[in-house]
């Protein structure tokens, strides 16, 4: 055998060839296989890696979580390998006399790593046992043995799925859902007949029975055992049950992986360079739920570890003052008691988070490593007819105000209203006025058509519309006319576009005028065609995000903070630019924050 020992020569014609050495693959983490003290991976794992393109590393099974968290930071993607079975003690179950041989040195790490990895978005490919630890960590349930799959398993059909051929061997063939992922990857390069049909190997036992909520199953074999699913909401998730990594046609499963790994590597890079900012956020609603906002806490959708996970830099909290609420009650002292909860939060936290009063303040905290959050009024109530108070909360820091919710109020008339001024009140032309001087932005969402045009003639400042949609996609009164759109866009104003799925999607055929278009199928694909038309109406200078997380905002795709890196990685599959992606994701917001704050006097 010949050997080229000459090592020096292979550097030099490879590695120091040209500048850069060499160029960003991701990377993908694979879980490490435990046995007799050692951890390794088989070699179809890495070599399937590597030739679609990414760089494989090993994941040992450690449950400290520090340890997990530190290696997600430097992961792209991860790949579940298969191995021995679950124990079913960490579903609550007893063992069953079927049950094989378990891994305890694998199981709890596995589970933690699963989850910590779907909170970030980051890709994740399981395989086999890795389809089973997909279901067991986020919410489905696997069976303990064939025999004992709900529903039952048709053994009539003679399918054997710990097949004794090699592994390179498909002994049995699954049916693919034609709107799958999985359809797309075998179908996607493809001009011939669309193939639905896959032949594939086996070697399990367990079985997932239920996918659980946040996944379909996507391909069944013949006896109806689960061979693969994906994730329904908009992530980069699947599961097979079979081997792919050791058949001939295997190779585009794991190209799947590291394409998906290739963006969301492009979407956290973005995340060094730009700024993302939250236009309107109700998280604060939820502060007599005495919610922790340094946990990640289920009962709100915004706080410190979701903020991370999703890469948001700044998020502008509101006081929200409700129409109904008695001005004996105080709307001033509520919503001064919701700044003061907000400002008792921050300096708890202060190494994490602070409080920004301007463009600058958000990027001084995002070069400290810290979070933002910036106040707001939503509704002018809050001010209790006192242009005094307006300069209170001025003084207190708010960006912008509301003018008004849904009602009527002193200042203006609403889109829920009933025309009480015709549009905006004596009142409230002194209260624009005032907002101009103090350098407070004018929010006209929820604004009648009437107090918008209105106050766009009466600002000397341009407006924003803080969280709010397309009437052309969604008839609703709340959200803008085409007409709107452009008006706002001529005086330099900007519209963020909201996830509040009534205001996204109009299927209720019992709508009612001045009621919510209920639609509770909304996704990130609504969010993003309401986006589209804004900016065909209005130019890429005038829109941006205000989600209304904890006000009802949240839909399938972009549920809650954790998920708002999937905004990014929809703008990058839609070929926006990195200046477009800075623009909507606060850029516009912000420009115009400056502009008002630099007209203060």
């Amino acid at each position: 055998m010949k050997h080229d020992y000459d090592w020096q020569s292979h550097l030099s014609t490879t590695v120091y060839a040209s500048f850069p050495e060499v160029h960003h693959k991701p990377i993908i983490g694979i879980t490490g296989n435990y046995g007799e003290q050692t951890c390794k991976i088989a070699e179809g794992y890495y070599k399937s890696v590597w030739r679609a393109g990414g760089v494989p590393v090993i994941v040992p099974p450690l449950s400290d979580t520090d340890a997990i968290i530190n290696t997600l930071e430097h992961l792209d993607g991860l790949l579940l390998s298969g191995g021995s079975d679950y124990d079913p003690g960490y579903a609550c179950e007893t063992p069953s006399p079927k049950l094989g041989d378990i891994n305890e040195e694998r199981d709890l790490p596995e589970l933690l790593i699963t989850q910590l990895a779907y909170n970030r978005q980051i890709p994740i490919l399981g395989i086999c046992r890795g389809i089973q630890t997909l279901a067991m960590a986020l919410g489905g349930h696997v069976a303990q043995d064939l025999s004992e799959v709900k529903g039952g398993w048709d053994e009539a059909k003679g399918l054997k799925h710990s097949q004794e051929e090699e592994r390179s061997v498909a002994t049995h063939s699954v049916t693919v859902e034609k709107d799958s992922v999985l359809f797309r990857i075998y179908n996607g390069s493809t001009s011939g007949s669309p193939v639905d049909t896959l032949c594939v190997n086996s070697f399990h036992h367990q079985a997932v029975d239920d996918a659980g909520p946040r996944f379909r199953v996507i391909a069944c074999a013949e006896d109806g055992i689960v061979e693969a699913m994906e994730s329904t909401e908009y992530k980069s998730i699947l599961g097979v049950q079979w081997h792919p990594e050791c058949l001939a046609d295997g190779l585009p499963i794991f190209q799947w992986l590291v394409g998906e790994a290739t963006q969301y590597h492009a979407a956290c890079r973005l995340y060094s360079r730009i700024l993302t900012l939250d236009s309107h956020c109700d998280t604060p609603m939820f502060f007599p739920q005495h919610v922790e906002f340094d946990h990640r806490d289920p009962k709100i959708l915004v706080d410190m570890h979701k903020m991370a996970d999703g890469r948001q830099d700044a998020t502008i909290m509101v006081a929200y003052i409700p129409q109904t609420m008695p001005k004996a009650d105080g709307p001033k002292v509520y919503a001064d008691s919701i700044f003061d909860k907000i400002e008792d939060i921050v300096a708890r936290n202060q190494q994490y988070i602070g409080i920004a009063r301007t463009p600058a303040d958000l990027w001084q905290n995002k070069q400290q490593g810290r979070k933002s959050i910036m106040l707001g009024i939503e509704n002018g109530y809050a001010i209790e007819g006192s242009l005094e108070h307006l300069r209170h909360f001025a003084d207190r820091g708010i960006v912008y105000m509301t003018l008004c919710h849904n009602g009527d109020n002193d200042i203006c008339d609403s889109a829920r209203g009933t025309q009480t001024h015709g549009g905006v009140s004596a009142f409230g032309k002194e209260v624009i006025r005032e907002m101009n001087r103090l350098g407070i932005m004018v929010d006209l969402s929820h604004a009648a058509e009437s107090s918008f045009y209105d106050a766009l003639k009466l600002s000397e400042t341009p407006i924003v519309c803080s969280h709010s949609n397309c009437r052309a996609l969604c008839d609703h009164p709340r959200n803008l006319t085409d007409d709107q759109m452009r008006a706002l866009a001529q005086k330099g104003g900007v519209m963020q576009i909201t996830l509040y799925h009534g205001f996204l999607v109009k299927d209720s055929a019992d709508y009612v005028s001045g009621g919510y278009c209920e639609s509770p199928q909304a996704t990130i694909e609504d969010a993003m065609r309401h986006l589209l038309h804004a900016i065909e109406v209005m130019g890429i200078d005038h829109v941006g995000l205000g989600t209304d997380f904890d006000g009802d905002g949240g839909i399938c795709g972009l549920a809650n903070s954790a998920e708002l890196l999937q905004f990014t990685r929809q703008l990058l599959s839609r070929h926006f630019t990195e200046e477009e992606i800075r623009k909507i994701w606060g850029g516009n917001f912000l420009r115009v924050m400056q502009q008002v704050q630099d007209m203060k006097r």
